[in-house]
């Protein structure tokens, strides 16, 4: 499959670098004809740095964060669009006035929780959730509903990629979208074509990475 990628650079900033590789793949929630694949840009220093340069740019200086909530192993970026917001005036209300960076824990049944220990960094906090990609929005509105669970405000969401910009009342900004990607589409599973025409599955896929099949 790697000798598919296709590189796509940001429009906003050439460092950063979105690679797809088109086939037919599998998500927990759906089918998808390309992979998009968030390795480098969650595991590469520089171009975690620049990704979360740009995601830092949606928002005002009137917005307060006290806590970035990452999902999908993004916290390299969380601590970098930490201090980017920062830069950016955007205020802690946190008595040390810093921003705290944390990821719930998958349970049993895929619930999402935040320990005993980690809750008083969510209870009544001003919360940035960070999440690689979001096509069905099932995981956002899965973490959405945790965290307001333990007593969060939602501030909004940040993705690397992402299918739409609101899931319910929560505003998403990201890197890249369906535009940047040449027939992007994505297929409930009981709905697509790809498997009706009896094309095998490449892979299955999820944020952190793929397993071919």
């Amino acid at each position: 499959m790697e000798n598919r990628v296709i590189r796509i650079p940001s429009k906003v900033n050439s460092r950063v670098v979105l690679r797809v590789i088109p086939g037919h793949f599998a998500t927990t929630h759906s089918h998808i004809n390309y992979y998009v694949d968030m390795t480098y840009l969650k595991a590469r220093k520089s171009e975690a740095a620049e990704a979360a340069r740009i995601l830092a740019k949606n928002y005002e200086s009137t917005t307060y964060v006290d806590t970035i909530v990452c999902m999908d192993g993004t916290e390299i970026i969380g601590a970098y669009l930490a201090d980017e917001l920062t830069k950016n005036g955007i205020m802690s209300i946190n008595s040390h006035k810093t921003m705290y960076i944390v990821s719930p824990e998958e349970h049993t049944g895929g619930q999402l929780i935040f320990r005993d220990n980690m809750q008083a960094m969510i209870y009544n906090k001003h919360i940035l959730l960070l999440i690689a990609t979001a096509t069905t929005g099932i995981t956002i509105k899965r973490a959405v509903e945790c965290i307001r669970y333990y007593g969060g405000v939602i501030e909004g969401a940040a993705a690397l990629f992402s299918a739409t910009n609101q899931i319910d009342d929560v505003r998403i900004s990201s890197l890249f979208s369906p535009q940047d990607i040449n027939n992007y589409e994505t297929f409930h599973a009981t709905e697509c074509p790809l498997c009706a025409k009896n094309i095998r599955l490449d892979a299955i896929v999820n944020s952190y990475g793929y397993s071919r099949v």
